[in-house]
């Protein structure tokens, strides 16, 4: 009986197992799944115009549950483009060129521009050059498209363009833990890339019509001149557009990382918070008029203006649009008399979100946006009585307290899982950013509103980028507190699970104070500590040598029980982006907790080192001007920048040789054929061996 205020919670969590199911058992059902969902759909229609018992009736409705599983199951197979006959993953031959529409605005890189782009059709190398050899095509690819001096890369959304070029499935990632971009982009339904240079395209006189996308992407386009314009400062202009319009390109890594350390990096991504505060605003505004008779709709009716024009000049991004719907369902919701009941409110909205996207469940920000508001709607008034503070400042103090507290609660599990961090001071950094980021989008957007009164917007402007230095002083000035960050975290997803069994047992106990619920979190707490003692035992208390596979750079590690002995070019060394890409993920699994670059137990002989590691014997090679010592018998050698000539091959005196990703891929191949017809085991892009 509990349950039955409830009904688009049920629904909604069980619409969200299907689409998980979908999404890791693919070919479970097929294309079964909907001719199931409508079998079902009509004998609860059966069964309920026949009985009306209590029985049949709980029944029915657990029959109606079970259709709306298969319904997102199917649902989510239809989402996947790569299902279709006519998908770029299904043409055979290769592509030689082809015919694509930019579905993005181009995004600025170190050395080069990505644009997203959805194909309509190819020709491959088997076609003739004549019109009626096209072959219509599905699907979409990322595209780098080289610099090579061109200071802006013209073209916007919606732009047909002709490619030369064959695109590449996108790689999964090669070295362990490594983030898998390759299952990012799929949740996309992008599969492939191609890099070009700037001549390898020719845009078309023909366009599609411009859409409500097109003009978005060109309003925040305008909206980041307008910043650009009247904000001093670069580094102010880039938090600005952050916090505005959450365009994060040009924030350096320490601002980044600044925010991350003092719990506030989610201002930077304008998502629920700026979203939420831009309606409270409205209704605080048109509470006056609440006494007037239809003012209710007069506030829904605002406030979906304005939230969509807001989202509408940030370009219509995916967290905009996630959380201007969750609260365009809130505002729609008032008029209706069913303001009490905002858990039914949040999980409509997400079941019409996941109803037109299914893959919206397996993104970051709406996970993380949903859990925010729920824990904030669920914790923040238990905690806020629990204090009762009479003083008017005290008291707003304590509900912005509450509001982080709550917000946290419900969301650190998954920072954990995802980010590996959790920052110790955000409660105080908090107090003063949310307040000066409320203060700098507001600004933000009335700058932009009378931007064509220019002393007016000098003015603001200057306005804004103090703000924001006092904003970045604060956030600077946590981060370097002592223990500000409490980082190199791993859990896995099954322990975050586990974290979150914890957590609501231990909420549920405070809010029902029933024993039961405490000894859950205490059952679930020791599962929890086996987990992370086998972890331990499987993963840390090892010794484990890996080379990694990094494009253009040498990179080996050989770990030993928490302690690494690193080695790795200079280059790479000096690229903390890359050491915390494809490296850091498989320190986190290992427990590492030091690196040392100074490896003891390997020694250079006429331009060859050897190292001893447990009983084998590995030998790397840096140099050409090397020799091998007489009576050497080496387990593995690796080989690094070109350093091995074909000649060498013979009689070389290792059981296997690896090729790491310093070398070319022209040098690699060609080692492989002279190789071919000896009896060498061959390991190119090798990504593990000799675990001990």
């Amino acid at each position: 009986m509990k349950w039955l205020p409830y009904p688009m919670i049920r629904i909604t969590v069980f619409f969200i197992g299907g689409i998980l199911l979908a999404i890791y058992q693919p070919d479970l059902f097929s294309g079964k799944a909907i001719f199931l969902s409508a079998t079902l759909l009509a004998f609860i229609f059966f069964v309920i115009t026949g009985r009306k018992s209590g029985l049949f009736s709980f029944w029915a409705g657990m029959i109606g549950l079970a259709a709306i599983f298969f319904l997102g199951y199917a649902r989510l197979q239809g989402q996947m483009a790569t299902r279709h006959a006519d998908h770029l993953s299904k043409i055979t031959g290769q592509i030689r060129i082809f015919e694509a529409v930019v579905r993005s605005m181009p995004q600025e890189k170190d050395k080069s521009w990505k644009i997203e782009a959805e194909l309509i059709r190819v020709k491959t190398r088997d076609d003739s050059m004549t019109d009626d050899h096209w072959q219509p095509t599905t699907g979409k690819m990322l595209l780098y498209v080289a610099k090579n001096n061109v200071p802006e890369l013209n073209l916007r959304y919606g732009d047909r363009i002709i490619l030369n070029g064959n695109p590449q499935p996108i790689s999964p990632p090669a070295n362990p833990g490594e983030f898998d971009f390759k299952r990012f982009l799929s949740f996309k339904n992008i599969t492939h890339q191609l890099f070009i240079k700037s001549t390898d395209f020719v845009r078309l006189p023909m366009r599609e019509p411009k859409g409500m996308i097109y003009y978005a992407n060109e309003a925040r386009k305008w909206s980041l001149q307008k910043l650009a314009e009247y904000i001093p400062g670069k580094n102010e202009q880039a938090v600005a557009s952050a916090l505005i319009l959450g365009v994060t390109d040009a924030i350096d890594d320490d601002t980044i990382s600044a925010y991350a350390a003092s719990g506030a990096l989610h201002v930077l991504a304008v998502s629920g918070m700026h979203v939420g505060i831009i309606y409270a605003i409205i209704l605080f505004l048109f509470k006056p008029a609440e006494k007037f008779r239809g003012s209710k709709w007069m506030v829904a009716f605002v406030s979906l203006v304005l939230l969509w024009a807001f989202a509408f000049i940030t370009g219509l991004s995916p967290s905009v649009l996630r959380a201007v719907a969750m609260f365009s369902f809130v505002a729609l919701a008032r008029p209706f008399g069913i303001r009490t009941n905002i858990y039914n409110t949040l999980a409509t909205s997400a079941f019409v979100l996941l109803l037109y996207n299914p893959y919206l469940i397996m993104s970051v920000g709406f996970q993380l946006s949903y859990l925010a508001v729920f824990g904030i709607v669920y914790l923040q008034q238990p905690i806020y009585y629990l204090w009762e503070i009479k003083n008017r400042i005290g008291d707003w103090i304590w509900q912005m307290t509450c509001i982080s507290i709550a917000a946290q609660l419900a969301t650190f599990v998954l920072s954990l899982l995802y980010f590996h961090q959790f920052p110790t001071y955000f409660l105080v950094s908090n107090l003063f950013v949310i307040p000066l980021s409320t203060l700098v989008l507001l600004a933000g957007m009335a700058m932009l509103a009378i931007s064509f009164i220019t002393p007016v917007a000098i003015v603001m402007g200057w306005a804004i980028g103090g703000l924001v230095r006092i904003l970045n002083g604060i956030v600077f000035a946590t981060e370097s507190l002592p223990f500000s960050l409490i980082n190199n975290i791993h859990i896995s997803i099954f322990q975050c699970w586990l974290l979150f069994a914890i957590l609501i047992a231990l909420v549920l106990l405070v809010r029902f104070r029933k024993i039961q619920w405490l000894y859950i979190s205490f059952l679930v707490s020791v599962a929890f500590s086996i987990t992370t003692w086998l972890h331990f035992s499987k993963e840390v208390n090892q010794k484990q040598w890996i080379s990694y596979a990094i494009k253009g750079h040498q990179a080996m590690e050989f770990i030993d029980r928490g302690h690494s002995y690193f080695i790795a070019d200079s280059a790479l060394v000096a690229d903390p982006n890359q050491i915390r890409f494809h490296i850091q993920p498989n320190r986190l699994i290992h427990g590492i907790a030091s690196v040392q670059t100074d490896i003891p137990f390997q020694k250079m002989v006429k331009g060859v080192y050897y190292l001893r590691w447990g009983n084998r014997w590995l030998a790397r090679i840096i140099s050409r001007d090397h020799s091998f010592s007489t009576g050497t018998n080496m387990d593995m050698l690796v080989v690094s920048h070109q350093t091995l000539s074909k000649k060498e091959l013979n009689g070389l005196p290792a059981k296997q040789i690896l090729f790491d990703g310093s070398n070319s891929d022209f040098y690699v191949q060609r080692m492989l054929s002279q190789i071919t017809s000896q009896s060498k085991i061959i390991t190119p892009g090798i990504k593990e061996a000799f675990i001990q």
